[in-house]
């Protein structure tokens, strides 16, 4: 059974009780990072660089401003967690449940959301260059003043995605279906190319 088949079976998940990184729980790691968003003594920062956070459950969780560059959360449960700020360049998200969770002014520059589900997300602000979302569920994500150069949006559905006040020059949304997408003032939807006529056409 693959990675995709435990997601959508909705098995497999971890609880943080049973993560370690650099030997400590991940539990422990987010309790003291909560008390450092708190500002409580004895809070730390979480620092989760390359942790192997694959279908982690961490719903809900408080990750504001924590490093994870280059993590592995494919297939990882993250809805409604607060990632503002995050520092995420690189994380790999393949396959992840991102449905309503604040990324505000995250950094996720090349970082591997491809065939994540993330409707109602918070991209306001993100640096998303180089990110891949291929085949993503982008439905209602807002993604305004979010830096998206470089980005891969192919077979991604981005029905009721808001790219107001975004940037598209230089980003390719050819063969993505625009008809409900929120855009930018002035901007024209690329055109798809007509099919090859096959001998004997008209």
């Amino acid at each position: 059974m693959g990675l995709l088949d435990l997601i959508r079976g909705g098995k497999g998940l971890r609880k943080p009780s049973r993560i370690r990184h650099r030997g400590e729980r991940l539990a422990q790691i987010l309790e003291a990072h909560r008390n450092h968003f708190l500002g409580k003594v004895g809070g730390k920062r979480a620092d989760l660089r390359e942790a192997d956070l694959r279908l982690a459950d961490l719903r809900h969780a408080n990750l504001t401003g924590a490093i994870l560059e280059g993590a592995r959360l494919e297939g990882a449960n993250l809805q409604q967690a607060k990632l503002t700020h995050a520092s995420m360049a690189g994380a790999q998200l393949h396959g992840a449940d991102l449905r309503n969770t604040d990324m505000t002014e995250a950094d996720l520059r090349g970082a591997d959301l491809s065939e994540a589900q993330a409707s109602g997300v918070e991209f306001f602000r993100c640096d998303l260059s180089n990110a891949d979302f291929r085949r993503a569920n982008l439905r209602n994500a807002n993604f305004r003043s979010a830096n998206i150069r470089g980005a891969q949006f192919t077979g991604a559905d981005m029905g009721v995605t808001i790219l107001r006040e975004t940037n598209l020059e230089g980003v390719d949304l050819s063969g993505v279906d625009l008809t409900t997408t929120l855009l930018p003032k002035g901007y024209t939807p690329p055109v798809a190319p007509a099919a090859t006529r096959g001998p004997g056409r008209s």
